[in-house]
């Protein structure tokens, strides 16, 4: 059977599925309180990052399930005087949308799988462009850089056209952390990885 255009050769996604699986039931398997204490310790890490004091506009998220919690990072964001974006899901187009959140309570929305996002009819729509500091999601992440999304495509297809000069911040724990993540060409590479552990830098 053929492939269909732009999909993964099936060894490469046989890998990355299996990866996927293995990592995130670890991530899940944390207790609250550890993810609770490792994800105030993660934020005081990337908040304190070379690239973050410069940032005017950031790109952040609404986390989910047992990823690292963005709640203080979004807020601090706020706080700072610093513009808020975060993503909504277009599903027709395959895309994120980006919108400014002024307030994190009033702005969002339940949205795609349950997770909370800008409300289009209130909030100011922005372009990647417009960006100066990405706070990225992501499954698995290894000390290369490479980073295993949910298998969506939809942040690969965001930062394709970024500047290279954009930082593309991953924030985890650090059983994310793995010794290898299969890539293939359109996979973006990070510029910096933070666990509770370390902060390693890729540039």
């Amino acid at each position: 059977m053929a492939e269909a255009p732009g999909s993964a050769p099936p060894s490469v996604a046989h890998a990355k599925a299996g990866l996927r699986e293995q990592v995130l039931a670890a991530r899940d398997a944390l207790p609250a309180q550890f993810r609770a204490q490792a994800s105030a310790t993660i934020t005081g890490r990337v908040v304190r990052l070379e690239d973050f004091p410069a940032a005017r506009s950031v790109l952040a998220y609404s986390a989910f399930g047992s990823e690292f919690d963005t709640g203080a990072f979004n807020a601090h964001v706020i706080g700072s005087g610093r513009q808020l974006v975060l993503p909504r899901v277009d599903r027709a187009a395959r895309r994120l949308r980006l919108y400014v959140v002024d307030d994190v309570e009033r702005d969002l929305v339940a949205g795609t799988w349950g997770i909370r996002e800008p409300d289009p009819e209130t909030c100011r729509e922005v372009t990647i462009d417009e960006v100066d500091f990405v706070l990225v999601p992501g499954v698995a992440f290894d000390a290369q850089g490479r980073r295993l999304g949910y298998g969506g495509g939809f942040y690969d297809r965001l930062l394709a056209p970024a500047s290279a000069e954009l930082p593309r911040v991953v924030a985890a724990f650090s059983v994310q952390v793995v010794d290898v993540v299969p890539t293939e060409a359109h996979d973006c590479a990070m510029t910096t990885l933070v666990t509770e552990r370390e902060t390693t830098a890729f540039r």
